[in-house]
């Protein structure tokens, strides 16, 4: 069997098991709950006259096992959607072990009031959140996997690198668990077909989609991020697809505005569309910059002991001074001295032309893995990524995030291309998306992406998964040189 009939079989046998593992662990947390209430007599002693065997229970159980079958299915729990967070599968599960519950408790009042215990429909709602939670990370986790491991992911050709092409390759970088991998892409302009979008290339112009098509026969899906001022050209495009037996979506492209930035008011009843703040809201900045504060604040002074160490650390392996200095380029290209424990001779900066030849990085970036320049401390310094800790610094002053864009040179933004400018929008920060992502093992337009579907997608929710990324990322030293 192919690979891509075998995943859709997969796909749809586990569509079927699924509710079947649901009602398995429905029945186990009312087990459990039924073993807590009566055997181990948690919280709440049982009077041996109470006491009821479990048989008893059986029918209850069931009911409720029907009933949260059919709440998850009416909240589309069951439904395939490609790219589902597991918030949102933790959210579904949640809101559906609570509707169940208060209809079981209700159809229970209702039809024998002198029921036995309702504490136990307490526990097995308590119960039932660790379970189904519990089996959906762990369904998310071998999701992932699977991903990773290139089954089940679909091959996506894009047509178009302007920015509505450009949001759709970052949002495809930030997201593996959306299961997409990028073939390539065309594009009406043919300097901009022969180049380079991080590791995406481009692959000829649109004129060349039948042939490319043909060739590369695992294409799974055409993504079309044209603007809509060439429809007519979409739809010959679209023909072409569907010829070519590919499925084709097409990215709305208002004016070539992203929607983030879309605002819609009402002028007695008059629809008008404008555009608004392209970064952070007000109250965002507001509530970003508090955390930025108190998080600052209390890294100071736990880590403080740690920065001695540090300290003495690098002033006993060479000489020189502790911190290094260097200016950078932070929000609204304003620049500011950022601060960084000293992983280098003091000499570096002047034996930088001689290394050039050397670089391994894309783009305007400079990096080795195997730097001469650096100290044996450095080399610690910069795999554990301890050396950015004076930073903290700069977040306590406003110049810097805790997360956000990395702080570029100001070299480095001379070699911008207009697209790249975007990342300066936001305060660069100490971790962001980039570095949880693969840090320096990705390249400059790939760093970019993510910085840019960081700014669009901002959210309390997105900092705090940054931050849980960070320390396996940190602790394993992956990409970090």
């Amino acid at each position: 069997m192919p690979a891509k009939a075998r995943t859709q079989a997969d796909r749809t046998a586990w569509c079927y098991l699924k509710p079947v593992v649901d009602l398995a662990l429905t029945c186990l947390a009312f087990l459990t709950a039924y073993i807590v209430r009566y055997r181990l007599q948690w919280f709440l002693e049982v009077e041996p006259r109470y006491y009821v065997p479990f048989r008893v229970y059986i029918p209850s159980m069931l009911a409720l096992g029907a009933i949260l079958l059919a709440t998850l299915w009416l909240e589309g729990a069951y439904r395939v959607e490609r790219g589902r967070g597991l918030f949102n599968e933790f959210y579904l599960v949640f809101r559906s072990a609570l509707i169940s519950i208060a209809i079981m408790i209700f159809i229970i009042f209702l039809a024998t009031p002198t029921y036995y215990s309702r504490l136990i429909f307490g526990y097995t709602g308590v119960l039932l959140l660790l379970f189904l939670g519990a089996s959906r990370a762990i369904e998310y986790a071998l999701r992932l996997y699977r991903y990773r491991q290139g089954q089940g992911v679909r091959h996506v050709l894009i047509v178009g690198a302007g920015e509505m092409g450009r949001s759709v390759m970052r949002t495809i970088v930030a997201r593996p668990n959306l299961g997409y991998r990028i073939v390539g892409f065309v594009d009406d302009d043919p300097e901009r077909a022969q180049k380079e979008i991080g590791k995406f290339q481009g692959l000829g112009t649109t004129d060349d989609l039948p042939a490319i098509l043909a060739e590369k026969w695992w294409i799974d899906e055409v993504i079309i991020a044209l603007p809509w001022t060439a429809y007519r050209k979409i739809l010959h495009l679209m023909h072409l697809c569907q010829k070519a037996h590919r499925q084709v979506r097409i990215v709305p492209d208002l004016f070539q505005i992203t929607l983030d930035r879309v605002v819609v008011e009402h002028l007695d009843g008059v629809p008008l569309i404008s555009v608004g703040e392209p970064a952070l809201r007000d109250w965002q900045r507001v509530l970003k910059r508090l955390v930025d504060i108190l998080g600052a604040t209390v890294g100071l002074i736990a880590l403080s002991p740690l920065f001695l160490a540090l300290a003495i650390a690098i002033k006993l392996d060479s000489p020189g001074p502790v911190i290094f200095k260097q200016t950078r380029v932070g929000r609204g290209r304003r620049e500011f001295t950022c601060y960084k424990f000293r992983s280098m001779y003091v000499d570096a900066e002047a034996r930088l032309a001689a290394l050039r030849e050397r670089n391994e990085a894309s783009g305007p970036l400079f990096k080795i893995k195997e730097d001469p320049r650096r100290t044996r401390v450095g080399q610690f310094l910069r795999r554990t990524s301890l050396d950015e800790l004076p930073q903290l610094w700069n977040v306590l002053k406003g110049e810097m995030s805790l997360i956000g864009p990395r702080p570029a040179i100001p070299s480095e933004v001379e070699a911008y291309e207009p697209w790249h400018l975007r990342r300066l929008e936001v305060a660069p920060g100490i971790t962001g998306l980039w570095q949880v992502s693969g840090r320096s093992d990705l390249t400059f337009d790939e760093m970019v992406l993510l910085d840019v579907y960081y700014i669009e997608n901002w959210s309390p929710l997105l900092d705090l998964v940054i931050l849980l990324r960070t320390i396996p990322t940190v602790l394993s030293g992956k990409g970090a040189y």
